[in-house]
């Protein structure tokens, strides 16, 4: 478990002050998209609830859309990617992470399993910073430990699924062809993800390129822990007003 004031400990301790100034203004501009991107559209959503048949190509669309513009799942396997240089790692680390989410997105959305939905995102939220903690070298360093990270990117797999899977139970579906739309559905969001994929490869590659990519790394996942830990905030803050 990430404890947050070892964390600043850490964080006042190996990030220069102004490194850290500027990550927080990056972090802000950018948690500011993903928590008003995060969900399914309007539009979607209504062309979901009206569907009462087989729609195998637009529940797939809407899978990949999802993945896509699901900044919190990116962000994460952004984390996951970072530091894996071999094509044989990347696609152990994605396929886990991927059988993790496909799992429990199918198993919740067709076995009506219901987790609530600012807690999931919460903990999707801490996935996001432990991810960065760990690319930091932060469990070795602050507690002494270094936990399995395979272990960790299936494990987190799963509840990114459940947040995957809650979505889509906050609607009335059709149950005439629901199966079939829902693994339509998983399957366009393995093609979103490897979409998402390349272009983050692309990403880091360019960054790797451009020199100094240790000093840049360190920025990276420092802005990538604060995210994680403002996006946990912001849902924590939207479940305790929910339930008040």
């Amino acid at each position: 478990m990430i404890i947050p004031g070892k964390c600043m400990v850490f964080a006042s301790k190996y990030l220069p002050p102004t490194i850290a100034r500027y990550g927080i203004v990056i972090a802000g501009l950018f948690i500011a998209g993903l928590v008003l991107a995060h969900g399914v559209e309007e539009r979607d959503a209504i062309f979901l609830e009206r569907n009462s048949g087989h729609a195998l190509l637009a529940f797939a669309y809407l899978g990949a859309k999802h993945m896509i513009t699901g900044y919190d799942h990116l962000l994460y396997l952004f984390g996951v990617i970072f530091f894996l240089y071999r094509p044989k790692d990347i696609a152990v680390y994605v396929t886990l992470f991927a059988l993790g989410h496909s799992i429990t997105l199918l198993g919740g959305v067709l076995a009506d399993i219901n987790v609530n939905v600012y807690l999931v995102d919460a903990v999707i939220g801490l996935s996001v910073a432990y991810k960065a903690f760990e690319n930091l070298d932060g469990f070795r360093r602050v507690f002494n430990v270094s936990p399995n990270p395979k272990i960790a990117v299936f494990l987190f797999g799963l509840v990114h699924g459940f947040g995957l899977a809650t979505k889509l139970q906050a609607l009335t579906l059709s149950a005439e062809g629901l199966v079939a739309n829902i693994i339509a559905f998983n399957v366009g969001v393995e093609l979103g993800q490897l979409l998402a994929l390349i272009f983050l490869l692309v990403l880091i590659n360019a960054l790797r390129a451009g020199g100094s990519f240790e000093r840049k790394a360190s920025v990276f996942n420092y802005v990538l822990m604060f995210a994680g830990f403002l996006l946990t905030a912001y849902q924590l803050a939207g479940f305790f007003l929910a339930s008040a």
